[in-house]
């Protein structure tokens, strides 16, 4: 084996793990945008329902309101 082919068996081979770092931060990455993708849907709908309940609480009270206002008369 000659110098120049273990100098660059050797360049490739860092070359190589420099890659699968890249490769494998980008996976990590990736990984965790696709969980806040999914947490961002579950809050999502979890605020509409929350939504949903103060719209009936405000209605109820609306209406507990207006009975009290009739009962005081």
């Amino acid at each position: 084996m000659s110098a120049t082919y273990q100098g660059d068996r050797m360049a490739k081979s860092r070359l190589h793990r420099a890659a699968q770092a890249v490769g494998a931060a980008v996976g990590r990455a990736d990984r965790t945008a696709h969980k806040v993708v999914k947490a961002g849907g579950v809050a999502k709908e979890e605020l509409a329902e929350l939504k949903k309940q103060v719209q009936a609480l405000t209605r109820q009270l609306q209406r507990t309101s207006r009975r009290i206002q009739k009962a005081l008369k």
